[in-house]
């Protein structure tokens, strides 16, 4: 990607962002047409902690073995310097079989809605690497440090376009969807993905405080809440990881993943309150950057 110096003035450098932002805004668009919001793969869930492969129908199936994570680790003392980090899970036992990073200088700053401009292309490079070098453990589907569908930049076509226009409104709900970075990453890989937010996007009406104050009435027995927005649409699921916590994550389609599934294999891979595989890249991110900078 190429980069671009930032002009002194402050009105060249505000319409130059602007500039910038309006090409992001068509690219994501673009991006969006190829966005599919459920279930496309060829591996089943497991249903038992068994075999790699089940017995379906008389012939095998393959079965969701390799779950990655990934995550993007700042410097504290020069948030420019990033460590990106992609591991890889057998999703049997829990544990890392691959671990991969990529410690990188950043030129492209954060921008709200538009997160996936400065991180995605670390992670892309990550699994291009290892896809390339057509590694055993490549992931059949990627678990995100960040949001899906559930994104800023996410509308809903007017209520009278579902009744009087519904193919129309069918049409511009796919360009009107979210594109966080678990999108972003999943339509460029051609991977499954999920997007897992440990904050909520405001998004339809929806709020952090209101969230958490519906799964406080629904009490303990319930740990899961649909997400759905003042237009009536669904754009994800908050889900208590742990018993006895109201403070939950927030889930979404990426790519490739419908919201069930998404929901499925975060209780699957959650042994505290953030799925194992994001957790583990979080963790080993943050103390591989640690370890490159004290030897640096």
């Amino acid at each position: 990607m190429e980069t671009l110096e930032r002009d002194t003035g402050d009105s060249k450098e505000a319409s130059y962002s602007a500039e910038i932002q309006n090409i992001w805004v068509e690219a994501q668009d673009s991006l969006k047409t190829r966005l599919v919001t459920e279930d496309d793969f060829r591996w089943q869930l497991p249903t038992t902690t068994a075999a790699a492969t089940t017995l379906i129908g008389g012939g095998e199936c393959e079965v969701l073995k390799y779950v990655g994570g990934v995550d993007i680790s700042f410097a504290k003392d020069d948030p420019s310097i990033a460590c990106g980090t992609l591991v890889v899970l057998d999703l049997q036992i829990l544990e890392v079989v691959y671990e991969d990073y990529s410690v990188v200088t950043l030129h492209i700053p954060y921008v709200p809605g538009f997160l996936a401009f400065r991180e995605a292309p670390i992670l892309l490079q990550l699994l291009e690497k290892m896809k390339t070098c057509d590694h055993p453990f490549y992931p059949q589907m990627l678990m995100v440090d960040g949001n899906g569908i559930l994104h800023p930049r996410g509308k809903c076509p007017p209520t009278f376009y579902w009744i009087f226009f519904p193919v129309f409104a069918y049409c511009s709900s796919i360009l009107l969807n979210g594109f966080g970075l678990a999108c972003h990453l999943g339509v460029l890989a051609n991977l499954p993905t999920i997007g897992i937010g440990k904050n909520l996007h405001h998004v339809d009406g929806l709020t952090q405080a209101t969230v958490r104050q519906l799964l406080e009435t629904k009490g303990m027995h319930e740990d899961i809440l649909s997400l759905r927005g003042d237009s009536g649409r669904t754009w994800g699921a908050a889900m208590r990881s742990n018993p006895g916590s109201f403070k939950p994550i927030y889930i979404s389609v990426g790519h490739r993943v419908s919201l069930a599934t998404a929901v499925k294999i975060a209780r699957m891979t959650s042994k505290y309150r953030v799925p194992e595989p994001i957790r583990q890249a979080d963790i080993r991110s943050r103390d591989y950057l640690r370890k490159h900078q004290s030897a640096g």
